[in-house]
């Protein structure tokens, strides 16, 4: 998928602000009347559109977080730490309800455990200004319930003739709703990981969810961590192998893979190469706590 203009490039990544509390280095997760101690803990600004944000400005491509932040204590952490991801801030509401969502993330090696609060509703009173910007190729959706709170984002999104990816987002009350994929209509590139893929077709196998998938979306991509990802092609699926780093942190990883599959999209190339770019990504952010926190390869 080509822009077919340099002026039209830029990515809107859209969804929740979140700050991630994570603690690396657990024994074994908590339990009801028994404390456990982290080895560490770090203090993040997350959520899926402003870590695939801070990685397509990573790589180079000029991307807007389209979102809500609250004037609150831990707002104006996050806050920081937006600024300094060299991700566009013009579409950023400020408003006292906004929060952001807070996360407790507890991490044992590659697993991960989460205790969210929500906060406010998604929808930014900037969403039509950022539709409308002249520089917007694609919009990223980092949330399925993102959309299932913004019903018409895809077709505000495709009337303004921009492409659209999304990532489901494991959501408990969500990733269950038989009417997912219809309500997906209209989605270009349909980015699930495995254990999404599994609870939204019913199928067991990377092949068998692939085939049932594709015929709802044009391009599909399976995330499925250490076993690296799968793609359907028109020949076939495509799978490419994890890369073998040290593992410090998942969080944010299948964002960061979302944002290198999705600039190789853009820009042209071919499936296998967007894989590699988005294998890379992800595994570039493993290696750090916080996921919108890059390492060098």
């Amino acid at each position: 998928m080509t822009s077919g203009n340099a002026e039209r490039s830029a990515v809107l990544c859209v969804g929740r602000i979140y700050c991630d509390l994570i603690f690396t280095g657990l024994s074994r997760l908590p339990v009801l009347g028994r404390e456990v101690f982290a080895d560490a803990l770090t203090i993040a600004a997350g959520g899926g559109a402003f870590i695939s944000a801070a990685h397509f400005a990573d790589v180079g491509r000029h991307a807007a977080l389209v979102g809500r932040l609250g004037h609150d204590p831990m707002s104006v952490v996050v806050e920081g730490q937006l600024g300094e991801s060299g991700v566009d801030l013009a579409f950023l509401e400020r408003a006292d309800d906004a929060g952001p969502q807070i996360t407790v993330a507890s991490v044992i090696g590659s697993e991960r455990a989460f205790l969210t609060r929500r906060a406010g509703p998604a929808e930014p009173a900037t969403l039509d200004a950022a539709l409308t910007w002249p520089k917007a190729r694609h919009l990223h959706i980092a949330e399925y319930a993102t959309l299932a709170e913004m019903p018409d984002l895809v077709t505000r999104a495709k009337a303004s003739g921009l492409t659209v990816s999304l990532d489901p987002s494991w959501d408990d009350a969500l990733i269950g709703d038989q009417a997912l994929v219809a309500n997906c209509r209209g989605v270009d590139l349909f980015l699930p990981n495995l254990e999404e893929a599994r609870e939204i077709t019913g199928e067991s196998v990377p092949g068998a969810m692939l085939a049932a998938l594709q015929p709802h979306f044009p391009s599909v991509v399976i995330k499925a961590g250490g076993e690296g990802a799968y793609a359907g092609t028109p020949d076939g699926m495509l799978h490419n192998p994890a890369e073998n780093v040290p593992v410090t942190d998942t969080t944010g990883a299948g964002d960061a893979f979302n944002a290198g599959f999705v600039d190789r999209w853009l820009s042209g190339d071919d499936m296998a190469k967007a894989l590699a770019a988005a294998i890379r990504a992800g595994s570039r952010a493993v290696q750090v706590a916080g996921g919108a926190v890059r390492q060098t390869p």
